[in-house]
């Protein structure tokens, strides 16, 4: 009886001790902003940039991308996207230009599925 009521008084101890514990910080109820639904103005390129797609990506909030000029350039993803729009291969991307150096590019704009289609059927991109 002794050994049971232990047992007992044991796990009712356990489950007020997970329950009354937390799992983090303050910020742990906050939840992930979404704003898929939401419909934003399409953005077309001007001089000095150019459309391109994420061949590979290559950590440093850097990525190799083909440019749909037929150059292959290096890009380095911008502070204001680094961990907020997550950019992976085969994506289409928006890349600034550099004057001083024609391999290397900025990535301004990440497209979603959607935009990308809409920017084929305005002749902006190719069809492949």
């Amino acid at each position: 009886m002794f050994i049971y009521l232990n047992l007992v008084l044991l796990f009712v101890l356990f489950c007020f001790y997970i329950c009354v514990l937390g799992k983090g910080g303050k910020n742990r109820r906050r939840g992930k902003n979404e704003n898929e639904n939401e419909k934003r103005e399409l953005v077309f390129k001007e001089d000095g940039q150019e459309y391109a797609q994420v061949l590979k990506m290559l950590g440093n909030g850097r990525l190799e991308a083909m440019c749909f000029d037929g150059t292959k350039r290096l890009c380095h993803i911008r502070g204001k996207l680094r961990k907020k729009v997550w950019i992976n291969t085969s994506d289409i991307i928006l890349i600034g230009l550099r004057d001083y150096q024609d391999t290397k590019a900025d990535v301004i704009l990440k497209y979603t599925a959607d935009e990308a289609r809409n920017l084929k059927v305005y002749g902006e991109l190719p069809e492949s």
